[in-house]
């Protein structure tokens, strides 16, 4: 393995990765007919928190690195949208609802904290 960039050491990435991997196991358990519709949406607003922790890292000014965390602020918060529709349509278990929750909750904190580094560095 090479060089590692700055966005690989965030542990906040690391779990913004995770969380794409737990997002991917649940909705393997989705019904088929949901492959476009909530499957294609959790999936992809997942992906979008951890791109754009990744692409943020890559920005010249804090104020501009801070404006990809508050997208991935935002792509968590639909996850988090879709994730109570889903419970609520019984999609999923409450315990990987409790889950995702608490994956949820460890992230925004991390990103708000990111973010409150980016403009006061």
């Amino acid at each position: 393995m090479g060089y590692t960039f700055s966005f690989e050491k965030l542990n906040v990435w690391i779990d913004s990765k995770e969380l794409v991997k737990l997002i991917y196991t649940i909705t393997k358990k989705f019904p088929d007919e949901e492959k476009f519709g909530l499957i294609s949406q959790l999936r992809r607003a997942s992906i979008s928190v951890a791109s754009n922790i990744a692409e943020g890292t890559s920005r010249n000014t804090n104020k501009d690195k801070a404006h990809f965390s508050t997208i991935a602020f935002s792509s968590l918060m639909e996850v988090l949208n879709q994730i109570i529709i889903s419970k609520e349509l019984r999609f999923i278990e409450e315990s990987d609802y409790k889950t995702i929750r608490i994956e949820i909750e460890k992230i925004s904190n991390k990103l708000n904290a990111l973010k409150k580094s980016q403009l006061n560095g």
